[in-house]
């Protein structure tokens, strides 16, 4: 029973973590661990969990999703897509502790790009010009770390769009909602048929991600677009924290 109540619970705060922020699976990966489910496993059912509730977000923030400047949202659907079809595959096919080593320093950099991408934007702006292509070739990349681990890709997403210029945060946050939802689809499929997930679990966390997940983006909607920012960069920061902590212990 406290097994079920933990997971449950954590389903509701991961899921208000991605719409306010994301990081979610960071809660939701060691509390599977923690209730006896084999890492790789809880790895793949962290993703089911998580994935309704990024689609009920999602919903809630359907009026702030739109096209950032010179890049269409649905290319960006369509390359994060097929990114996550190859992180899931490799998910399967590949073990994961190599990768798991690089989390927290990849973490680490786009901590550090969404705390002061908007300088670094401006830097690199006056100096270089950003294609619409780079920021596209990014987003495929980002896919497939969220098809094959996605611990805090909503983060690396706004970190590298804010890097990039891309800076109304309402909409970034909106679009990373939609888009880690993208990331993990085909993930959530290929999981689901190569029996991966443990349902009885996975069932408990995910209604508290959809609970979660729905109610705290109405109301992230409402905060003023500065304190969301700080709020995310002390976020990125502790969870970066906690990764390193947890990879290097």
């Amino acid at each position: 029973m406290y097994d079920l109540v933990l997971l449950f619970a954590t389903g509701l705060f991961a899921g208000a973590l991605n719409a306010a922020a994301g990081g979610g699976s960071f809660l939701t990966l060691p509390a599977l661990v923690y209730a006896g489910v084999p890492s790789l496993e809880a790895n793949a059912s962290s993703t089911v969990a998580l994935f309704p509730g990024s689609l009920a977000s999602a919903w809630a923030f359907r009026k702030e999703i739109r096209s950032f400047e010179r890049v269409p949202v649905k290319a960006m659907v369509l390359l994060t897509l097929l990114g996550g079809c190859t992180g899931g595959l490799l998910l399967l096919y590949t073990p994961s502790y190599s990768f798991d080593a690089l989390v927290p320093w990849l973490l680490f950099a786009g901590t550090v790009a969404f705390a002061f991408g908007r300088q670094a934007g401006d830097f690199f702006r006056s100096r270089f010009t950003i294609s619409a292509g780079a920021i596209l070739s990014v987003q495929f990349l980002l896919g497939i770390y969220g098809g094959y681990f996605g611990g805090a890709v909503g983060i690396m997403m706004m970190a590298c769009w804010s890097l990039f210029g891309l800076s109304d945060i309402k909409v970034i946050n909106a679009n990373k909602t939609l888009l880690v939802g993208v990331a993990n689809s085909i993930a959530v499929l290929l999981f689901v048929l190569a029996g991966k997930v443990w349902w009885k679990e996975t069932c408990l966390m995910m209604a508290g991600t959809i609970l979660g997940g729905y109610f705290c983006a109405r109301y992230v909607r409402l905060i003023n677009p500065r304190y969301l920012r700080i709020g995310i960069n002390i976020f990125n920061f502790l969870i970066t924290t906690a990764f390193f902590i947890r990879a290097y212990r």
